[in-house]
């Protein structure tokens, strides 16, 4: 059986990285036209006594606001890291220049898998992991 509920929520990604996570955020924040609402370091945290010194400056927890979308993150702890599996960001623009333009931007220094092109489902479609091992699709849909 099924639980549902009348409450109305959403659903808000949370990306961990291995120690670049405040260079990963103003990259998206750069790509995306978004901002850096929240950063609080380790050494700003209830876990600045349990984690290495050199780990002070890295990200507890982070909060990128894009329009009225949140994207959290934070650097894993020591040892805790996992490359994202499973999962995928998917953005879903309006214009086909504008998924193009992004698509580019987010590629600089990562992976494609799929240039951006028209598909039998969409005016373009690409699929990228970032230089900071974060998994994309890029998407604009067809026109009626």
């Amino acid at each position: 059986m099924v639980a549902r509920t009348s409450q109305k929520g959403k659903i808000n990604p949370y990306l961990s990285f291995d120690g670049d996570c405040q260079a990963a955020l103003k990259f998206y924040a750069r790509c995306l036209g978004g901002t850096i609402v929240y950063s609080m370091t380790y050494d700003q945290s209830p876990m600045a006594q349990q984690v290495p010194p050199e780990w002070g400056v890295r990200i507890y927890h982070a909060t990128l606001s894009v329009g009225d979308q949140t994207l959290g993150a934070a650097d894993a702890p020591p040892g805790a890291y996992r490359n994202p599996q499973g999962l995928s960001l998917t953005l879903e623009l309006n214009e086909p220049t504008a998924a193009d333009r992004l698509f580019g931007m987010l590629s600089e220094g990562g992976t494609v898998q799929m240039p951006i092109q028209e598909t039998h489902w969409a005016q373009r479609f690409g699929v990228l992991t970032d230089q900071f091992g974060t998994p994309w699709m890029i998407s604009c849909g067809k026109t009626a």
